[in-house]
């Protein structure tokens, strides 16, 4: 495990943690809503991160900077997997994200102009945060391998458009049985997107 500052223009930083052997892919993971407690220790996001290393993945599992309404944190995505493509020289790169941390992995990874990502992982996220930071349309443009996650009692964000149109387009779906917050699922949450990027990842290494 190490710490990471990541460049950029912002206070970016990092915790870096990778597999016993050298990784054959990383995930950037993006953390919940920072004005509500969201950190790079959520315990939804150290659960995936084991569950990668697991697998032969790195994680690399940010805080934002400073707060910026959605549109400087979704810059702060965008410049973590372009450090992650520096550092990893061209091994594939996959963007996970829980709540705000989803919107943001659907939003960053869907307007990434250096290194497309090679997968997207997002957990309970919501379909709009600002007109110009819609979720759902960042889906539409999205081309890489997709898979969303939801509570199917959760009430907090408003997954049903995201959830519904994913399932259209042919996208993989998990439903889990939880609100928001996912008490007592975090196994789960890290098995099925460790098997996701898995299978999507290393496929493409």
């Amino acid at each position: 495990m190490s710490d990471v500052l990541i460049p950029g223009g912002r206070d970016v930083r990092g915790t870096l943690e990778e597999p016993a052997d050298d990784p054959d892919a990383i995930v950037v993971a993006c953390p919940p809503h920072p004005q509500h407690g969201g950190s790079r220790s959520d315990p939804r996001l150290v659960a995936v991160s084991e569950a990668l290393q697991d697998v032969g993945i790195a994680c690399l599992r940010i805080d934002y900077g400073s707060w910026d309404n959605g549109y400087g944190e979704r810059e702060d995505v965008r410049n973590a997997i372009r450090w992650a493509d520096e550092q990893y020289d061209g091994l594939p790169i996959g963007v996970f994200g829980y709540s705000f941390g989803a919107t943001q992995a659907l939003l960053a990874a869907a307007s990434g102009r250096d290194r497309e990502v090679a997968a997207v992982s997002a957990l309970a996220p919501t379909a709009q945060l600002a007109d110009d930071l819609d979720a759902l349309a960042a889906l539409e443009a999205l081309t890489c391998p997709t898979h969303i996650l939801y509570g199917e009692r959760d009430s907090t964000v408003d997954w049903e458009r995201l959830v519904e149109r994913a399932r259209e387009r042919g996208d993989t779906v998990t439903e889990l049985s939880g609100d928001h917050f996912f008490i007592g699922h975090h196994g789960q949450i890290a098995d099925a997107v460790s098997d996701v990027f898995e299978d999507v990842l290393l496929e493409s290494a």
